[in-house]
């Protein structure tokens, strides 16, 4: 089975003061939860893991034989990388399936793409 790439994008807020409050949140991580178990019960799941805010983020960029690191993100944009998760499936059909139901779950974005297989990496 191949593996899928969900990527979860998130909208960048000005400030953290803006992060969704715990009473919004509460039934989005209820409802992770149960795709959670229901991706392990199908034999699906792989991997899955938030992201800390980009503001946290490190750029490491190989310029004319020196590493060159900046702090934050490497790209401005109105949405950034939250979390993913990776998922075994069978085609991207069904990987699509996941997807969908990890958008519904988070209610937010999902970018499903296929994985290498690691040995042509």
């Amino acid at each position: 089975m191949k593996q899928y790439l969900l990527s979860i994008y998130q909208p960048v807020t000005a400030t953290e003061a803006e992060l969704p409050s715990e009473e919004f949140l509460a039934p989005i991580v209820a409802n992770l939860d149960a795709l959670n178990k229901e991706m392990r019960e199908a034999g699906a799941w792989v991997f899955a893991a938030g992201l800390h805010p980009t503001a946290t983020a490190t750029v490491v960029r190989y310029r004319d034989d020196e590493a060159l690191v900046t702090d934050g993100p490497y790209v401005e944009g109105k949405e950034h990388l939250g979390g993913f998760t990776v998922v075994r499936a069978p085609d991207l059909d069904a990987a699509l399936e996941w997807g969908r139901k990890l958008a519904r779950a988070t209610t937010l974005p999902v970018e499903v793409r296929p994985m290498e297989d690691g040995e042509s990496c």
